[in-house]
């Protein structure tokens, strides 16, 4: 791990918590459109990429079109649509490069704790390094929080009776040995979301005898891996200009098959029951395995590049058992049906754990924060806040579109605080009869599980996190930035009150 040396100057004004593709870009961002502003990186880790550097497991890729998860400034110019993980990682380390963002990241600094003082209007951050265990602090004007919203420590792995007598290797995806050989052995895979799906081809590939064992179904989508459409544009048009019109496709495919699955739930299970049906060997029941208890798009469809998964199902590499888990035995796994999986390996892709903010824990004027007790405004504020700011993608499309949207309001709203002469801003919710649901309105399992530490949003903007681009667009690129919730204070104003 390469750690960076201090550098002389212990304030910024932005300061962004997070080396991944939201830091990135938020970086990219404030250098394009606030370039006299200054600006570091923390990153916990010793590498930038975020979730691409610290996933290694077979197959990873984006469960996303790179179309729209790449950034809207940087066209993505690679072959695949659906791309691999390696990939995404080294276009994210490019883009930091080609623009000198990777000399304002410092790595091996943990942010833990993050105080406001109205006084001073400015954040003092403190972090622990990971090559000495010191704590160091930094101040700055503003914090943007661009560390995801899950734990990069732990992956969550439910409790399995019997687990400790499994003979085998017990592995999960977020900790993948590098070292580890899996051809010719027996390996079951618990789950059946886009982790699992994206392994068992994978697995199946090097050699492996896998099994997917779910205790549920997930909808499951064959897309092509490459974009003839996308190809012709770049090809006709230029990089840049196929790549944003490449985007504007794929937005509107993405928001229209949303729109048609939320609206029409019935006829589209009917349509992917049909796709799937099609593609899956005779000895696999369509209802059994692959008939979900949710509507479509209450939780993330997992997407298959080129029916890959099904492809194993048909060669017989891979196979499937939907059924409970009884109790792990030396030699596998025993299902309530009485059925036992003989496995050499176990993978448990059973989902993340939620760390909201990286777990940094902030107080503003002394008083420690509960980001439950606060409302998101515009989807990347918190109410009670100030001079804080956080990217959270979409859950029903390409993270890194409301990313970009977030980054280029916050340029905004610097620009407008300068030509107000303005220093603090802070969102405002003053009626406690509004209703409130939890910020991630989610299916998902690792949102299910940690509803208690999630922020609240309203039912209606700009108290509530749009998972529509078309309406972010509308909210944070296009309306004026005062808003009757927003607190603006005014430095000179304090500053006479301080000499009066």
């Amino acid at each position: 791990m390469t750690v960076l040396p201090e550098t002389a100057s212990t304030h910024v004004d932005v300061l962004i918590v997070g080396a991944g593709l939201s830091g990135i870009g938020a970086a990219w961002h404030l250098q394009d459109k606030q370039p006299g502003r200054s600006y570091a990186i923390l990153e916990a880790r010793g590498a930038s990429g975020g979730t691409w550097d610290l996933f290694r497991y077979p197959g990873i890729r984006s469960d996303s079109d790179l179309s729209t998860f790449a950034y809207a400034f940087k066209p993505w110019t690679g072959e695949k649509a659906i791309a691999d993980g390696p990939e995404i990682l080294e276009y994210i380390r490019r883009t930091a490069s080609e623009n000198g963002i990777d000399e304002h990241i410092r790595y091996g600094h943990k942010v833990v704790a993050a105080d406001w003082s109205s006084e001073e209007a400015r954040w003092t951050v403190t972090a622990e390094r990971a090559d000495t265990g010191e704590t160091v602090t930094l101040t700055c004007g503003w914090l943007f929080c661009a560390s995801g919203y899950y734990d990069y420590d732990q992956g969550f792995s439910p409790s399995f009776p019997g687990a400790e007598d499994f003979a085998g290797q017990t592995i999960h995806p977020q900790h993948w040995p590098e070292d580890l050989e899996v051809e010719g052995k027996r390996i079951v895979v618990i789950g059946s979301g886009a982790t699992a799906v994206t392994l068992i081809p994978a697995l199946a590939a090097r050699g492996a005898q896998v099994t997917m064992l779910q205790r549920s179904p997930s909808y499951i989508m064959s897309l092509p891996s490459r974009d003839v459409i996308a190809d012709k544009l770049r090809a006709w048009f230029g990089d840049a200009r196929g790549h944003e019109l490449t985007r504007r496709k794929n937005i509107f495919q993405q928001r229209k098959l949303y729109s048609f699955c939320q609206k029409h739930p019935t006829l589209a299970r009917r349509i992917i029951r049909k796709l799937t049906e099609k593609q899956l060997p005779a000895h696999i029941d369509v209802d059994t395995h692959f008939k979900p208890k949710y509507g479509p798009w209450d939780q993330r469809l997992c997407a298959v590049p080129n029916g890959d998964l099904f492809r194993a199902l048909r060669a017989g590499t891979a196979d499937i058992v939907t059924d409970a888990i009884q109790t792990f035995t030396p030699a596998g796994v025993r299902l309530q049906s009485g059925t036992e999986l003989p496995a050499d390996i176990i993978v448990t892709a059973t989902g993340l754990n939620l760390k909201l903010f990286g777990g940094v824990q902030a107080t503003v004027d002394g008083e420690a924060v509960n980001p439950a007790d606060c409302l998101a405004f515009r989807g990347m504020m918190l109410s009670g806040m100030p001079n804080f700011a956080f990217a959270i993608g979409y859950t029903n499309s390409s993270w890194t579109l409301k990313v970009d949207l977030v980054c280029e309001h916050l340029c905004r709203l610097l620009a407008h605080m300068d030509a107000a002469r303005t220093d603090t801003v802070v969102p405002v919710h003053d009626d406690p009869s509004a209703p409130t649901r939890p910020l991630m309105d989610f299916g998902a399992g690792y949102v299910q599980r940690a509803l208690d530490q999630l922020p609240k949003q309203g039912a209606d903007a700009p108290w509530h996190l749009a998972m529509d681009y078309r309406e972010d667009v509308e909210h944070l690129r296009n309306q004026p930035l005062e808003h009757t919730a927003l607190a603006f204070e005014r430095r000179a104003a304090r500053d006479l009150a301080v000499a009066a």
